[in-house]
C-alpha cells in the first residue's frame, strides 16, 4: 500500500495570527515556485489555537495546497474546564490534524499514555486525524530499552482505538533527546523504532492496518537530513519543529522527494 508522506510543521508557542498569515502565504508561494506535487507529500501546519481561524481563512480562501491542525485537544466536550479546547471546536475550524501526546505536553503537563489515548479517540470521533506522539528520553536510549519503552507508550495510546482508526492515524516517533537540540537520530535509529511500531501494530491490529498507518520521525529534522531519513522503509513523514518556522527550509523538507532531481 502506498502511504503518502505527511510533513507537518509544529509551530509550538510561536507566531501571532498576523505572523501566521504571512508565513503560510510565503510557504505556499515557495512551494509553488518549487513545483510542489501534493500527491508525493502532504504539507501541514500545526499552529497555536489563536492562529487557527486566520490560517483556515487564508488556506481555504486562496485554495492553498496545505492542511492545518492544532497542537492539543481536551478530552472534554464542554463544561467548566477553563482554558481547554474541545475537539468539536477544532472540527468547526476544519482542522485535519490534531497533535496529541507531544513530549512537551507529557513533561510539562503530566499527560499519561492513557490520557493521550482518550484524546486520540475524541479527535477521531470529531472527524479529524490524531498525530499520536511517542519517544524516549536520553537515559532510556542509553540503557538500550528505547524500543520496549516506546512500544509500551504506543500500546496504551492505541488501546481505545479500532483497527480502522489506527489505520487512519498518524504516529510520530520523536526521541526526546533529539527535539530542539540539534541532535538527530540516525536514519537507522529512526527505522529501528518506526519499524518496531509497525510490527506492533501488525500484531495487535492486523497486517492491513500496519501497512496503512503512517509513522513519522521528529527531532531536529532539517532540509540537509530529511532525504536520508525519508529513505527508510517505515518512515512516512516528519514532524518538524523549529525548521517549520522558516518557509524556505520547510518547503525544502516538504519537497524532499525532489532532491537531486
Amino acid at each position: 500500500m502506498a502511504r503518502t508522506p505527511l510533513m507537518a510543521g509544529n509551530w509550538k508557542l510561536n507566531l501571532n495570527h498576523v505572523e501566521a498569515t504571512g508565513l503560510v502565504q510565503k510557504l505556499a508561494w515557495t512551494l509553488k515556485d518549487f513545483r510542489y506535487d501534493q500527491t508525493k507529500s502532504e504539507a501541514a501546519v500545526i499552529v497555536p489555537f489563536t492562529d487557527l481561524r486566520s490560517v483556515q481563512t487564508i488556506i481555504e480562501g486562496d485554495k492553498l495546497p496545505l492542511f492545518w491542525g492544532a497542537q492539543d485537544v481536551s478530552v472534554h466536550a464542554s463544561g467548566a474546564f477553563t482554558g481547554e479546547i474541545a475537539a468539536d471546536m477544532l472540527a468547526k475550524l476544519n482542522c485535519s490534524y490534531v497533535v496529541v501526546g507531544h513530549s512537551e505536553r507529557r513533561e510539562y503537563h503530566g499527560e499519561t499514555d492513557a490520557l493521550i489515548g482518550q484524546k486520540a479517540k475524541v479527535v477521531f470521533d470529531a472527524g479529524m486525524t490524531p498525530i499520536i506522539c511517542c519517544g524516549e528520553v536520553l537515559e532510556i536510549r542509553k540503557a538500550g530499552t528505547h524500543v520496549e519503552y516506546v512500544l509500551g507508550q504506543i500500546k496504551e495510546c492505541l488501546a481505545p482505538l479500532t483497527a480502522e482508526q489506527v489505520a487512519a492515524a498518524v504516529i510520530a516517533y520523536e526521541p526526546v533527546w533529539a527535539i530542539g537540540t540539534g541532535e538527530v537520530a540516525t536514519p537507522q535509529d529512526a527505522q529501528e523504532v518506526c519499524g518496531a511500531i509497525r510490527g506492533y501494530v501488525a500484531e495487535a491490529f492486523g497486517e492491513a492496518t500496519a501497512e496503512a498507518v503512517r509513522i513519522q520521525y521528529g527531532g531536529s529534522v532539517k532540509a540537509n537530513n530529511v532525504v536520508e531519513i525519508m529513505g527508510q522503509p517505515d518512515v512516512d513523514g516528519a514532524l518538524v519543529g523549529g525548521a517549520s518556522l522558516n518557509a524556505d527550509e520547510f518547503a525544502k523538507i516538504v519537497m524532499f522527494y525532489a532532491a537531486g532531481a
